[in-house]
């Protein structure tokens, strides 16, 4: 759900494992309008319609919270959009994705808001989902590193995202210099920033990663955060198995999307010099490292670990899913058939 004022609207889903396919929906609706309300599901409702989370209702909760295009969240939003959700947060319409969302009934969620009219759409971001992701990590796959033939990437495609649904099934992810401009910033350090340098993987983008930011963004009065991120071979050198889960390309867009990141390094050097650190006009001075305790001991490695422990149960949830939104796809299709023949007959 989505709010804006003075036009206010408002977009809801379960955001599970936040990713920049989520983000750069969030970022189409705000550009509706100027106030944007998130809201999202609690663990219980995403269980009854959709299958178990892979992340907590107050992990998802943050890791909106962190996107910098959202100003506010609702906790609990009921999985059904209604108008008296609307109403009650003072919304003039709400925003979801061009897939469709579904009740354990196989009913749309959306059904009420777009009869009276309070419904916008905004496209799907190709080549992401939470169901590709899943599959990543349970298949050890390397083949959506951005230096794998494409070839490999089909025979993922082919293993675990049957492509029956549009919506479900997996596509591969194009990354272009339209997209970076969309989630940068733009802006360059100004007199008195304080420039802050970090590098990592950052892969899976989490709510470890960012508790960690946010204790970084806290070291200043003014922060300018610059978050260098290694090349998909360097994090595989020193990770090893199928890391990282996120090529570059989609680690750049998911780290870019936090409120708290000025800009993003793209292949990062393992080792921080004196030159990287001379390229953002540091003091050169020792003494300047420091480490910081983010007080979250969230891993990705911890997350694929949640994810193997209850395969099966994912599985089921995909295949749950695909199942509705084929169901709804071949109705569609039966419908825009009738119709055919209607006007057809009309003509005669």
């Amino acid at each position: 759900m989505y709010r804006w004022h003075p036009t206010r609207g408002g977009e809801k889903r379960n955001y599970d494992m936040v990713h920049y396919g989520h983000s750069n929906q969030l970022r189409q609706a705000k550009a509706m309008g100027d106030y944007l309300i998130v809201g999202v599901h609690t663990d219980s409702e995403i269980s009854k319609h959709k299958g178990p989370p892979v992340f907590t209702q107050e992990e998802r909760y943050k890791m909106v919270r962190a996107i910098k295009w959202v100003d506010e969240v609702v906790e609990g939003a009921p999985y059904v959009t209604t108008l008296e959700t609307l109403d009650k947060y003072n919304c003039d319409f709400c925003v979801h994705g061009d897939d469709i969302t579904l009740t354990v009934d196989g009913k749309d969620t959306y059904e009420e808001v777009k009869k009276s009219g309070r419904y916008r759409e905004c496209k799907r971001t190709q080549g992401v989902s939470t169901t590709d992701l899943v599959g990543r990590m349970l298949l050890m796959t390397k083949a959506h590193h951005s230096n794998i033939d494409s070839s490999d990437y089909q025979e993922h495609t082919d293993n675990f995202g049957k492509g029956h649904s549009p919506w479900t099934g997996v596509s591969q992810f194009l990354q272009t210099s339209q997209k970076i401009i969309q989630f940068a910033s733009g802006q360059e350090p100004q007199p008195g920033d304080t420039i802050i340098y970090v590098a990592g993987a950052f892969d899976l983008f989490h709510i470890g990663h960012v508790d960690f930011l946010e204790v970084v963004h806290k070291l200043a009065e003014k922060p300018y955060i610059i978050v260098g991120l290694h090349f998909d071979q360097e994090v595989n050198r020193y990770k090893g198995k199928n890391y990282p889960i996120m090529n570059v390309h989609e680690r750049t867009l998911s780290v870019l999307a936090c409120r708290y990141v000025s800009e993003v390094v793209i292949g990062a050097p393992f080792a921080v010099t004196k030159d990287l650190l001379d390229h953002f006009k540091e003091p050169r001075r020792k003494g300047i490292l420091r480490t910081v305790d983010s007080g979250n001991s969230l891993t990705t490695d911890a997350i694929v670990q949640r994810i193997i422990k209850n395969r099966l149960l994912f599985e089921a949830r995909n295949q749950k899913k695909e199942a509705k939104e084929i169901a709804v796809i071949q109705a569609m299709k039966r419908q825009e058939e009738e119709k055919t023949k209607e006007r057809a007959q009309a003509v005669l």
